[in-house]
């Protein structure tokens, strides 16, 4: 299947099709018109890809789940490494919300001090 025909099926972008295959995470043959050509299995990989970037990893996270991407990602049986990084990634999202939160109540504090509504 060509690009936009892959993009269609996955609901995602011919640009991000190319930058996952820039990332090494999908291939691609090419046409003799120089066109990319997909194996009908790698719309099951792009939407694996997909699902583990909706759940808050980035595709460097993505790299550690290469060799079930294949198949049914959420069914298989959770690895080690795999486990590993979607908790370093928790950490990091529960850092990122702890700063933003005192950010905010810091915000909101000085509103009240300056007499104005929260």
């Amino acid at each position: 299947m060509r690009i936009g025909e892959l993009a269609e099926a996955t609901g995602t972008t011919p640009r991000a099709l190319r930058h996952y295959e820039q990332q090494g995470l999908i291939t691609s043959a090419r046409a003799a018109n120089g066109y990319r050509v997909y194996d009908s299995g790698t719309a099951v990989r792009v939407r694996n890809i997909r699902r583990l970037l909706e759940a808050g990893l980035t595709l460097d996270d993505v790299r550690v789940f290469l060799p079930c991407l294949d198949g049914d990602v959420i069914a298989a049986p959770a690895s080690a490494k795999g486990l590993k990084v979607a908790q370093d990634r928790l950490a990091v999202l529960d850092a990122r919300i702890a700063a933003q939160t005192a950010i905010r109540d810091r915000l909101a504090a000085a509103l009240r001090e300056a007499g104005g509504a929260v």
